[in-house]
């Protein structure tokens, strides 16, 4: 246990608790709860939903960038600060979305607002920072298991909240919520630098470090890999459903709501997993579930039409597969430099929203079969994530050979 570990009470932990699961309510609001209103936004903004779409995936990739800044700066300076700061970056650029009637400022507003959500990716960094072993890898698999709870109900939310206060609504609740976790933040953490003996390297040697571990950048990429499949999803279920199916917002609820339902059950699967096997097996699982969920989307693509079923069916097999492997690389990935928590979080997260970023927006430029596109992609994306876990487990199985052979080996 390291020395940062060894100084954080019982209370700190549960306030870290309950501070990590408001952050990932938080985080489905600027992205999930907004997606009963892509036709109202349209029709504000004198737009096409498809617009709608790629202003999510350009949020995602605004993400990312912050990240790249945050995460080092946390580690020279701690956490507390920066979340703090980020937090009220970010209410200010939601406040700045429900003032405005123009399309190119929203976009702009909505960019800060990312900017700002950039400091969620302190959340894998306090995890390292505070828990440790089995305990660390269970609340990753909570937060996971959370984050589809939230999924599962915030089309409805969304729906209520467009119901009674128009697309605004979900900006508003965006605004109260990061409030609430400014003041958490405040009460729950100190502002203490993570304790690790040596010196720290600066903001480019950090990056080089540890984007020059094949190890650390393969476990990201199956994480990010993963999370894709999920996030093109999302970003273009409102195209499935209620552009080409013609749903109401509250049928188009109903059906993210089953969707999300799938995350509960990936984590309860998961959670048992994690006791079993390894987490290399645990990848090699979930990765394999993702690309039966591609090839079951193929399938009935080309031999059945359009439905809800058709979609719905294979994208419940791919979230219990994300739900199993996303966990297994993050928690890999964390643990290979804990001495540069920050650095790492935002260097992983970075790939997984550019990812998902820019593979929602490929699959939402292609509206002619949104439904094969994304079963070439879930296959695409399984098969190189399978493809690096082998990978991992020939150099592991190298390195061991090598190192019994050594002088002095077993």
């Amino acid at each position: 246990m390291n020395r940062g570990k060894a100084a954080v009470t019982a209370g700190q932990r549960r306030g870290a608790v309950s501070l990590l699961m408001a952050m990932v309510l938080l985080g489905v609001f600027p992205l999930d709860v907004l997606l009963p209103s892509f036709p109202a936004l349209a029709e504000h903004f004198s737009t096409t939903p498809a617009n709608i779409a790629l202003s999510i995936s350009l949020f995602a990739v605004g993400i990312a960038f912050a990240q790249l800044l945050i995460g080092p700066l946390s580690d020279a300076i701690g956490r507390k600060g920066l979340l703090l700061v980020g937090m009220s970056i970010s209410m200010l650029g939601a406040l700045g979305c429900v003032s405005t009637s123009d399309y190119t400022l929203f976009l702009i507003f909505r960019v800060m607002q990312a900017l700002g959500c950039g400091c969620f990716v302190l959340s894998q960094a306090l995890v390292q920072d505070l828990f440790e072993g089995e305990q660390r890898d269970r609340l990753r698999i909570l937060m996971v298991t959370a984050s589809g709870i939230f999924i599962s109900i915030s089309p409805l939310a969304g729906t209520f909240l467009q119901a009674t206060l128009g697309w605004r609504g979900s900006f508003w609740v965006f605004i109260g919520l990061a409030a609430v976790v400014l003041i958490k933040a405040w009460l729950f953490l100190d502002n203490s630098r993570p304790s690790h003996s040596g010196a720290r390297p600066g903001f480019i040697r950090s990056y080089r470090r540890v984007l020059g571990d094949f190890e650390f950048v393969s476990y990201w990429l199956i994480s990010a890999f993963a999370f894709a499949c999920h996030f093109s999803f999302i970003v273009i279920s409102p195209l499935i459903f209620m552009d080409q199916l013609q749903m109401a917002p509250y049928e188009f609820s109903l059906i993210l709501l089953i969707y999300g339902a799938a995350y509960i059950v990936g984590g309860l699967v998961a959670t048992v997993l994690s006791r079993r096997i390894k987490p290399g097996q645990q990848m090699l699982v979930g990765l394999g579930l993702i690309l039966l969920s591609g090839l079951a989307m193929l399938y009935l693509s080309s031999n059945f039409a359009l439905t809800s079923a058709t979609v719905l069916i294979p994208m419940l097999i791919c979230t219990a597969g994300t739900t199993i492997a996303r966990p297994a690389a993050t928690s890999k990935a964390m643990g290979l430099f804990p001495e540069l928590a920050g650095t790492s979080a935002a260097a992983g997260s970075t790939l997984t929203f550019i990812c998902g970023g820019l593979i929602s927006a490929l699959i939402s430029l292609s509206p002619a079969n949104l439904q094969a596109t994304l079963g070439y992609s879930f296959v695409l994306l399984s098969g190189v994530a399978l493809a690096l876990n082998s990978r991992i487990s020939r150099r592991a199985r190298i390195h061991e050979s090598h190192a019994m052979t050594q002088p002095g080996g077993d």
